[in-house]
């Protein structure tokens, strides 16, 4: 083989070197990028189930407030039987 035969092929190896490196810089961005929208969804899904454990804690807080409420309700109906109750024995 020449010498500039030799010098061709190395310069087309050296090419091919390039090109391959590239590529395969190429794929580790791709591959990065990748992870990284992965993980980006994996945060959103994370934040999701966060705001959904805050809204059924939320529909607790409020179904405990209307328990209150309702014996509330019960203690006043108590009370207002017991007013009866005196009433009528004081008007015996």
């Amino acid at each position: 083989m020449l010498p500039e035969e030799r010098e061709r092929e190395r310069e087309r190896e050296r090419e091919r070197e390039r090109e391959r490196g590239e590529r395969e810089r190429e794929r580790e961005r791709e591959r990065e990028r990748e992870r990284g929208e992965r993980e980006e969804r994996e945060r959103e899904r994370e934040r999701e189930r966060e705001r959904e454990r805050e809204r059924e804690r939320e529909r607790e807080r409020e179904r405990e407030r209307e328990r209150e409420r309702e014996r509330e309700r019960e203690r006043e109906r108590e009370r207002e039987r017991e007013r009866e109750r005196e009433i009528r024995k004081n008007n015996k």
